[in-house]
């Protein structure tokens, strides 16, 4: 057996003894996650993936430099090193026909702040930022407060008006 496999063997013999130190069975309910119920060892079909929203109104940013959401769907959108359909509405020359806003003037700057002719390569890919929505149930309770909230209940504390 050659040497460099040993620490791959020694991390799975590891792996076994723990398992068997902590009796887990493998047909154990599983963790209280995401995953409702079942054992570890079933599988169960995935849930449906909700529809994107799509109302086209802009939403509040929640801190600053956040990207904006994007507020309307994009099923079908090519956005590669081929084409990017975002541009097509978005880019400089068509935002004002298309009435949809213009690409913020930072995709036209270089990693150095430096301003561009043309879209900066590195912004190209907008899904890398830029998100659709849909409404959807919570997983988990929310109690996130946006910045504007939490200087108003600075400046009111305790509830004084």
């Amino acid at each position: 057996m050659k040497l460099r496999y040993l620490p791959l063997l020694l991390l799975a013999a590891f792996g076994v003894t723990l398992a068997a130190d902590l009796n887990y069975p493998l047909d154990a309910p599983a963790p209280d996650g995401r995953r409702p119920g079942g054992t570890l060892t079933q599988e169960f079909q995935a849930p449906h993936i909700a529809a994107e929203e799509n109302k086209d109104m802009r939403r509040e940013r929640n801190y600053p430099e956040q990207p904006p959401t994007i507020p309307h769907t994009i099923v079908g959108y090519q956005v590669d090193r081929f084409g990017n359909r975002c541009l097509t509405c978005h880019s400089r020359a068509n935002s004002a026909s298309s009435q949809a806003p213009m690409i913020s003037i930072t995709h036209y700057m270089d990693r150095d702040g430096q301003p561009l002719a043309a879209m900066s390569p590195r912004r190209y890919f907008c899904t890398q930022c830029h998100v659709t929505q849909a409404e959807v149930k919570p997983l988990v309770e929310n109690s996130f407060k946006n910045i504007d909230r939490l200087l108003q209940e600075e400046a009111n504390p305790a509830g004084r008006h």
